[in-house]
């Protein structure tokens, strides 16, 4: 059966119920078949028809989680040096019954075949037993669940895991059958990337894709050349970073890291009476916002609107994004006055839309959720008619914390992705491609209005811009942003390319046609520009959520 696109993601480590929300994201939104690989934190997972009896030893005593499940069969482990697929897709055949989702098993079990095949292993299917297999020791397990004729869930093939994991479960519920690795077989593990491209490309061809968009997040690579490896050592001047980007495929000039900044990029400073009576409130109230911390180029005209995003809980920040002008340094405790402090400058301002964001708070157990919450309530308590919107952190992906700032029920919840899967670990080292997805997604299954944004001019493409653009739409983002990146210092990553207004303007309806609600782009857009007329523009979805 002949289809068309398929979607490919290599994501990296990715904790299981991260993986499990984007699944369900995908599954419940995207109209583009997918296949997500990846690894994940050793955890042992039951299925729908598990005996909990064979979990043979408390999990937290081998470091392991253990999940409920709702695809079929019994328990398994996955762990580092494991493959991990989950296919979402429309499975083939003409409806959901036991024969066609037999036949996808099937399907996927020759591709794992032939890829092995490819590594020099020789497997093959045992009757009655699910799974793929060398002689009769195991080596790839199978398990899905198929809803609305789309899958999710799938296989996990053992690279190079530690199989002694193995000996605290039964495998699969099968107690006369062995555990085995490509590693194990060949007496040496097979890089995972490779073993990735094969399963990628015996996946197309066994279901029939005409083209495959793929993107990977990088992973830490060695970097080989004398002057990135000095850098490295010396961790000085933004070297680390530089020698970050080498490894990710971003070219970056021997000489200064600058060049000249394009006419329609310069910013007219308007320091007009409106300007400075916001920031003599800013100062009055002992506030911060982003606009100043970060070097928005855009603070004359918004202030000048009487618009600000205000930042909470100190103007440190606990991580070093390589694009952030935002100081990294141990935050003070949070000043439980602030929410308060924040309500009186919106009421002063008489602010019909309030974004409010903060440095990372890693040191907090919560990420700073509470402050957030916190905040909501009490603008809402001095301006009722003021919409908020929320720009977070992902709080490390905790739900607990993302619940916290959900039941506030911000008008919009914002979370920016920032850059391409590839560029992640470069320019974001403490944060995660999927993370993010998975705070977006778990944001609009609460019914809240998701909007994010990403900074161009870093060392993407357009194909992974357009590629991650597409993520953000599939897991149920409603607002896009999508600016130029300025460089703030000599310490930060330097500038790639300047995107011209045509191009903006190129993405920008590209983004309308997959169905975002509102897009704002353009050189000099920052997440919070423009906020309240793309809420003004989605009124009805706003509304809608709340």
């Amino acid at each position: 059966m002949s289809q068309d696109l398929l979607r490919v993601r290599w994501l990296g480590h990715v904790g299981y119920r991260e993986a499990d929300i984007i699944q369900r994201a995908l599954h419940a939104r995207s109209p583009v078949d997918r296949l997500l690989l990846l690894e994940h934190d050793h955890v042992f997972t039951l299925g729908s028809r598990a005996d909990p009896s064979h979990v043979l030893v408390p999990p937290a005593s081998v470091g392991a989680q253990l999940v409920q499940t709702d695809r079929g069969g019994d328990v398994t482990y996955h762990g580092p040096g494991q493959l991990v697929g989950y296919p979402i897709l429309t499975i083939p055949g003409s409806g959901t019954g036991i024969r066609d989702v037999v036949a996808y098993v099937r399907h996927l079990e020759t591709v794992i075949i032939t890829a092995l095949a490819d590594c020099g292993v020789r497997a093959r299917r045992i009757d009655r037993l699910t799974g793929v297999w060398v002689g009769d020791e195991k080596i790839a397990a199978i398990g899905v669940r198929v809803a609305r004729n789309r899958t999710r869930h799938g296989f996990a093939l053992n690279v190079d895991p530690d199989l002694s994991m193995f000996n605290n479960i039964v495998p699969c519920g099968i107690r006369d059958k062995g555990v085995t690795s490509i590693a194990r077989v060949l007496g040496e593990g097979p890089r995972m990337l490779d073993v990735v491209d094969r399963v990628v490309a015996q996946f197309s061809a066994e279901f029939g894709y005409q083209r495959v968009e793929r993107q990977d997040v990088a992973p830490t690579l060695t970097v080989r050349s004398p002057a990135a490896v000095a850098a490295t050592s010396a961790g000085v001047d933004g070297r680390r970073l530089i020698a970050r980007l080498e490894a990710a495929g971003v070219q970056v000039p021997e000489g200064p890291a600058d060049f000249r900044r394009p006419e329609w990029l310069r910013v007219r400073a308007n320091l007009g009476p409106t300007y400075r009576e916001v920031q003599r409130l800013m100062r009055l109230e002992g506030l911060h916002t982003v606009c100043e911390e970060a070097g928005c180029p855009n603070i004359y005209e918004c202030w000048a609107d009487r618009t600000a995003t205000f930042m909470i809980l100190g103007d440190r920040c606990t991580r070093s994004c390589g694009f952030c002008l935002v100081t990294t340094a141990k935050p003070g405790p949070p000043d439980t006055d602030e929410p308060d402090h924040v309500a009186d400058a919106v009421a002063r301002l008489g602010l019909a839309h309030v974004v409010i964001t903060s440095v990372a708070r890693d040191d907090l157990p919560d990420g700073g959720a509470a402050a957030f919450a916190a905040t909501v309530r009490a603008i809402r308590s001095r301006t009722p008619t003021a919409r908020v919107e929320l720009l977070i952190p992902d709080c490390k992906g905790d739900p607990e914390a993302l619940a916290v700032i959900f039941a506030a029920a911000p008008d919009v919840l914002n979370h920016n992705l920032e850059t391409v899967a590839r560029l992640q670990r470069a320019l974001r080292p403490n944060a995660n491609y999927a993370r993010s997805l998975g705070v977006l997604a778990r944001a609009k299954d609460r019914g809240l209005v998701a909007k994010s944004g990403l900074i161009l001019g870093m060392g993407e493409t357009e194909a992974e811009t357009r590629g991650a653009i597409a993520d953000l739409r599939d897991v149920g983002v409603d607002i896009l942003t999508l600016g130029q990146y300025l460089r703030p210092s000599a310490r930060h990553a330097p500038v790639a390319r300047w995107w011209r207004s045509d191009e903006f303007d190129d993405l920008r309806v590209h983004a309308e046609q997959l169905g975002f609600a509102h897009v704002e782009a353009g050189p000099l857009v920052r997440s919070s520009y423009h906020a309240r007329r793309a809420v003004e523009a989605t009124v009805e979805l706003v509304d809608a959520a709340v």
